[in-house]
């Protein structure tokens, strides 16, 4: 018999890598809505929707990377980084979008005995 909090252990963890592994996703999304503003609106994102807590330093290195890859862009507006989605980023997230239903495929075959 598996201990259940072993279990729920385990699959915090689990859960924690899946979205840390997708933020980048979960960013472009947002954006596809409106800007976000600083490290703090992705912050406060994942905390309000996944119930983690992410580091400043991790979300400002994962905004740096996703600029420099140009799928977003930062601009500076009074002493705030305000960051949009670029044309690449839209089509990325796209390609993304229609590629969900293989990638919860693969995820069900990681999983399968």
């Amino acid at each position: 018999m598996v201990d259940m909090s072993l279990q729920n252990v385990v699959a915090r963890e689990l859960y924690e890598r899946l979205i840390k592994s997708f933020m980048d996703v979960i960013v472009l999304k947002k954006l596809k809505n409106g800007n976000l503003i600083g490290a703090y609106d992705v912050i406060a994102l994942i905390y309000r929707r996944f119930r983690i807590f992410m580091s400043s330093g991790s979300v400002y290195s994962l905004m740096y990377s996703m600029e420099r890859n140009g799928l977003i862009e930062g601009t500076m507006d009074k002493s705030k980084r305000v960051y949009k989605l670029t044309e690449k980023g839209r089509e990325t997230l796209e390609n993304i979008s229609e590629s969900g239903d293989k990638i919860v495929l693969l995820l069900k075959s990681i999983l399968e005995e």
